[in-house]
């Protein structure tokens, strides 16, 4: 009896813990629609390659919460994400905004890039063999 209760509840916990992730909503449907586009703009400070919307984790959670309760309050998208910058830096956004404080998180995938391309172009030198030897 056990194992089937055991089986039972391994079986349902995926269905729990769903229920749990969306168990809070905004009363009005357009606060949460706007709560909603909101969090798939804010990043996950734990995971941090998701939006608070797709993460499952605890600190996404709370995030999410605050989310609504500043929608909630009438706040508008912009204010809740300038709130949500002064707290965590532009960071927190998942496009973060051209500016000079930013540059280098802009410019960063473009410097490793061409780090990486002078890298394998003088592996590849060193390697080929010299002419008129």
């Amino acid at each position: 009896m056990r194992r089937l209760a055991l089986f039972l509840g391994l079986l349902l916990w995926p269905a729990v813990a769903l229920a749990a992730f969306d168990a809070e909503t905004l009363p009005d449907p357009r606060q949460e629609e706007m709560a909603r586009a909101i969090m798939t703009e804010v990043r996950c400070l734990v995971c941090q390659g998701e939006s608070i919307a797709e993460s499952n984790a605890d600190y996404a959670a709370d995030l999410r919460r605050l989310v609504r309760e500043r929608v909630a309050a009438g706040d508008s998208p912009e204010n809740v994400k300038a709130y949500l910058v002064s707290r965590y830096g532009d960071w927190v956004l998942l496009k973060p905004p051209v500016k000079p404080e930013t540059y280098v998180l802009w410019a960063a995938p473009a410097l490793f890039l061409g780090l990486g391309l002078l890298l394998v172009w003088r592996i590849f030198r060193r390697r080929s063999p010299k002419e008129g030897a």
